[in-house]
């Protein structure tokens, strides 16, 4: 218990972390506002009702799971678009037993399965929220990891700028206004590669206390138990979001940990690969031990991937990511032409962007370049801290404060389009 409160103690909410949640509150807000003037989709319906199921009646069809079919494209999207709405029907229910009987949600001796999700729009305003809460504050937590990252490795000025960003970012906004996997899948992709390398990094520190040498994993001292544990949780959100995910995330953060694990390159592979059957377990408890419908994911052809150059045309020649273009080849050029730049920090994000930009998914729907943006902002963050350490400082954050208010303008200019 005391170390618990030495943690807590060491918590500082100071400037630095302020101005971070400044950033993730206007991008909390500009999520609401397009919400308030949304209207529920044939979608919405679609993965409320599944998702709904997966929490109160699974197995609703013989032979399937839900009656959306055996899922494949991404059971955590549909889990988490429900468990708000069952949560608030179980709720409800219990108000009831003070409402009169005309006013009731739930009528007397239906039980919450049988009141779907269309009747419920009446009885519930803000259902439509409830469907996009999951996915907002999922944006919310991806934002906080790329401060978190940003900021150890490049300083505050380098976590501003990545994470400002990323707030005013038109696609992962979308991406967070309606339900589905891209988010969360986003979230798994950044969060198991920088894991990955928090693991290796963790296999080069001393051992926690002196004594006889030690093998394995007891010679990387304290950190690792909690750093794997958290690796095979984000590699199960990756996979659970959407299965091809998992070999992205896996692939990735295993060349990673050998690039950085000098010494316990042997090491990497076992870790990666315990991950990995961690994270396919957690799938099979998302399907609920279900045989049928979590063998039917790798039965799906959902996990099929290839490469193109379309969605990089297509999300660089987009004037709502004027800001963001203009700081990507600006970072680019930097990096290239200084020796400085050219390190490990920025060469990661640099190449895990790159090989998630090109990816297209030929087995089920899917936007796999929505995973690279993340690491794009982390690459723009590093060259900028770079160019602030410059002799020319003032100027480059000048530059980069412009771009900055470039992109959050073009963002709140194209908010109305994305009421649909």
């Amino acid at each position: 218990m005391t170390h618990r409160f030495q943690v807590l103690r060491r918590f500082r909410f100071n400037r630095p972390q302020r101005i971070a949640a400044a950033l993730l509150a206007l991008f909390l807000l500009q999520g609401v506002w397009i919400t308030a003037h949304q209207s529920l989709t044939d979608r919405d319906y679609q993965y409320a009702r599944c998702g709904r199921e997966t929490w109160e009646s699974p197995s609703a069809l013989a032979g399937y799971y839900t009656t959306c079919g055996n899922i494949h494209d991404g059971i955590l999207a549909y889990r988490l678009a429900g468990l708000p709405l069952t949560l608030n029907l179980l709720l409800e229910r219990g108000f009831d037993l003070f409402r009169k009987p005309e006013n009731r949600v739930v009528a007397a001796g239906s039980s919450t399965r049988e009141v779907s999700t269309w009747e419920l729009r009446h009885q519930m305003t803000h259902i439509l929220l409830l469907l996009r809460l999951p996915f907002l504050l999922a944006g919310c937590v991806l934002g906080g990891c790329i401060w978190w990252v940003t900021r150890r490795l490049y300083g505050n000025f380098g976590g501003y700028t990545a994470l400002a960003l990323y707030c005013f970012c038109p696609a992962i906004l979308k991406a967070c206004l309606s339900p589905n996997p891209e988010i969360l899948a986003a979230l798994g992709v950044y969060g198991g590669i920088y894991t990955s390398i928090g693991v290796a990094h963790a296999m080069q520190g001393p051992r926690r206390k002196p004594g006889p040498p030690a093998t394995g994993l007891r010679r990387w001292g304290g950190k690792w138990r909690p750093r794997i544990v958290l690796l095979i949780v984000l590699f199960g959100v990756a996979a659970a979001a959407h299965i091809a995910a998992l070999p992205v995330t896996a692939l990735l953060g295993l060349v990673l940990m050998i690039w950085v694990a000098e010494g316990h390159r042997s090491q990497a592979l076992p870790l990666v690969l315990a991950a990995t059957l961690g994270a396919l377990v957690f799938v099979f408890l998302c399907y609920g031990f279900s045989p049928d419908a979590f063998s039917y994911v790798f039965r799906s052809a959902a996990g099929f991937l290839w490469f193109s150059r379309d969605p990089a045309r297509r999300f660089f020649s987009s004037f709502s990511n004027a800001g963001i273009i203009v700081a990507s080849c600006a970072a680019l050029v930097l990096y290239l032409a200084l020796r400085r730049s050219r390190y490990f920090g920025n060469t990661a994000p640099l190449l895990c962007a790159l090989v998630c930009m090109a990816l297209v998914m030929t087995g089920a729907p899917g936007t796999p370049w929505l995973w690279s943006l993340p690491f794009l902002f982390t690459f723009i963050g590093g060259i900028f801290a770079d160019a602030y350490e410059s002799p020319r400082s003032r100027l480059a954050v000048a530059a980069a404060g412009a771009l900055v208010a470039l992109q959050a303008a073009v963002c709140v200019g194209t908010l109305p389009s994305l009421y649909y």
